[in-house]
């Protein structure tokens, strides 16, 4: 099931090979931030989220499942997730994000068991 979670495929609007860097962050009921990097690789696509003063600076990790649409134009990105999920989320990790997969199975895990 969080396999899903790390895929492009379900965004409306997501062109292959686009870059995200920059663009305005937006959960189901507002603003979260802003996208401070990305990954599109296949099966383990993501985006690290820098909320600003939001959540005192904190950076999100959000698998690229939790993407429903991506507006070049507007340089906006909507999740499919609240407010509360993204500022509850398990702590970004920029060290074991890329190498351990147990804290990706946490993330991915926290994001496919939450409500959407």
């Amino acid at each position: 099931m969080t396999e899903a979670m790390w895929g492009y495929e379900g965004a409306e609007g997501y062109a292959a090979g686009s870059d995200l860097t920059g663009y305005r962050v937006e959960a189901t009921d507002g603003h979260i931030g802003k996208v401070d990097k990305h990954t599109v690789d296949v099966g383990a696509g993501y985006v690290v989220v820098d909320t600003g003063p939001w959540i005192f600076g904190r950076e999100v990790l959000l698998p690229a499942g939790t993407i429903i649409r991506v507006d070049d134009a507007e340089k906006t990105v909507w999740v499919n997730r609240t407010q509360d999920e993204v500022k509850n989320s398990p702590e970004y990790d920029k060290d074991k994000h890329a190498e351990d997969p147990a804290y990706r199975d946490q993330v991915g895990g926290y994001y496919g068991g939450t409500a959407h």
